[in-house]
């Protein structure tokens, strides 16, 4: 069955491999960040620390030093100039430590140690503790974390594309080996894949559905032919019976009936030699016109028939020739009038323009779902295409299968339904 899709079933889709690359990405700058960051606050607040605790130390030594020998040692000076307000009249004589970030120079951000040398009005004793080169160590630290973090991200960003490619091409040929069953093909399967995760089970379901789809599908057309072939001698039966009747009303309205039913066992069993692939074309050159008028003249219905090519193509004036099927090709051109005159309505015109066949109706047309999801038997779409049993287009579809032809069914802009079926060049 060949249906040209309205859209592409992938139209618009983002890849899913740069989905998981960029959140890869993202995700490794996220954390690469994240520590940066944590690194830096942490690193800041260990060089305080450490600088408080040094500002003590010294500020101690230098204490006692000068209380046994009034020498002022290690940087110590007595109420010193720089010295925070808030250190230089304490309120007692312990130790105190503040934290100056001023910077002067190379000077600053600074930790100071003060503590009152006796009792109070006495002098302050106070030192200072640089933290600049510490602070040069830690934006030497962040450098090196960057370009840590940039080396970091060129490799995990080629990983995560490598992997989400992986999982990409697993995901790929199960979504169209899926595509392929959606399409009738019910011997397509994915097959074993890699791993043992949620690409695999969804591989193994998809295989498991089509298995029994193509089992279920298997024993429908068995039934199906099975009881077309059963009734096929009792319908005979019942046509040589009708010939006993006497001749009448009676008489021709079961001969009618009969036909019918006769011509749905055939289509039956037709459609299941066409489902089982046992037809093979039988190739031979004729010349595409005539063939086709000669289709449309057998269903007895006014059709117009237009060949476009000129019978100036050949030397015996017959038209232009195509290598195909004869008989099958027929049966389709017939198909499409009859389908066209009993769900259409006229004129029904049928114009050959080189390998390309069309036939179209000026009724309400296709209906959206058969134009959508192709011919199904015993359905005939709308109500306003008129009755029947659905299966002359998908004959028509399936012969045209046998043939290697492509038909294609729409709607005109102008109404009616058109088919056209294009021959192998």
């Amino acid at each position: 069955m060949i249906v040209r899709p309205r859209c592409g079933p992938w139209a618009g889709r983002t890849s899913l491999r740069r989905k998981i690359a960029a959140l890869a990405g993202a995700t490794a700058l996220l954390v690469v960040t994240a520590v940066g960051v944590l690194v830096h606050l942490w690193t800041a607040q260990d060089i305080r620390s450490r600088g408080e605790a040094r500002a003590l130390n010294t500020l101690y030594g230098a204490m006692d030093v000068y209380r046994r020998t009034g020498v002022l040692t290690d940087g110590a000076e007595l109420d010193p100039g720089g010295l925070p307000a808030a250190l230089r009249a304490p309120a007692d004589d312990r130790r105190h430590r503040l934290y100056d970030g001023h910077v002067e120079g190379n000077v600053g951000p600074s930790v100071w140690g003060a503590q009152r040398t006796g009792g109070p009005g006495s002098p302050v004793l106070a030192v200072q503790i640089n933290l600049n080169p510490d602070r040069a160590n830690l934006s030497r630290l962040d450098a090196a974390m960057a370009v840590a973090s940039l080396v970091a991200l060129t490799a995990a960003v080629p990983l995560a594309v490598y992997g989400a490619g992986l999982l990409s091409r697993r995901l790929g040929r199960v979504a169209a080996t899926a595509a392929r069953i959606s399409t009738g093909d019910l011997d397509a399967r994915t097959g074993p894949t890699k791993g043992r995760d949620e690409v695999a089970d969804i591989a193994a379901t998809v295989d498991r559905m089509a298995d029994s789809l193509a089992l279920r599908l298997r024993t429908e057309r068995r039934f199906t032919a099975d009881v077309a072939h059963e009734l096929r001698t009792p319908v005979g039966g019942l046509l040589a019976a009708v010939d006993l009747l006497p001749p009448g009303e009676t008489e021709d309205l079961l001969r009618a009936r009969v036909r019918d039913l006769r011509d749905l066992v055939e289509d039956l069993l037709e459609i299941s030699r066409l489902d089982a692939g046992a037809e093979e074309p039988v190739r031979v050159r004729v010349p595409l016109g005539a063939v086709v008028a000669e289709a449309a003249a057998r269903t007895g219905l006014a059709t117009e028939v237009r060949d476009l090519s000129g019978a100036a193509e050949t030397a015996d004036g017959s038209g232009r020739t195509v290598e195909t099927d004869p008989r099958r090709l027929e049966r389709i051109v017939a198909n499409l009038v009859v389908n066209a005159h009993r769900h259409g309505c006229g004129p029904v015109r049928v114009t050959v323009d080189g390998p390309t066949v069309v036939v179209r109706d000026h009724g309400p047309g296709f209906p959206d779902d058969l134009l959508l999801h192709g011919p199904r038997r015993f359905h005939t779409g709308a109500r306003e295409r008129g009755s029947g049993h659905g299966l002359g287009l998908t004959i028509a579809f399936g012969q045209a299968r046998v043939l290697g032809a492509e038909l294609l069914l729409a709607n005109a802009p102008d109404g009616g339904a058109v088919a056209t079926l294009r021959l192998p060049a």
